[in-house]
């Protein structure tokens, strides 16, 4: 498997770092319900076949989080972006819909 880094172009599978689900938030701690919140958090996946966005580090290259959205049956990498654009974004949807 291959990913395309925004900054050093194609790259091997070897020069990443999987750091998992990128689909989750961590929970609110001074939630009254923080306790069932962090089990969900931690351990409850849906692990559905098709596209799921995943958190990837470039550890032997440019040192950029990735959002990688990658077909979890096929291995198929259907698009890469910084993880830093992602969050810009979903900060400023956020703000918006407020």
């Amino acid at each position: 498997m291959r990913i395309n880094c925004p900054c050093c172009g194609e790259r091997g599978i070897d020069e990443f770092s999987y750091y998992g689900d990128a689909t989750v938030t961590r929970p609110d701690l001074t939630s009254p319900t923080a306790m069932a919140e962090f089990v969900a958090y931690a351990f409850e996946r849906a692990n559905i076949p098709g596209p799921h966005r995943e958190l990837w580090y470039h550890a032997a290259g440019c040192h950029l989080w990735l959002v990688v959205t990658r077909n979890i049956a096929t291995h198929e990498i259907l698009s890469v972006e910084s993880a830093r654009d992602v969050a810009l974004a979903r900060n400023a949807n956020a703000k918006g819909s407020a």
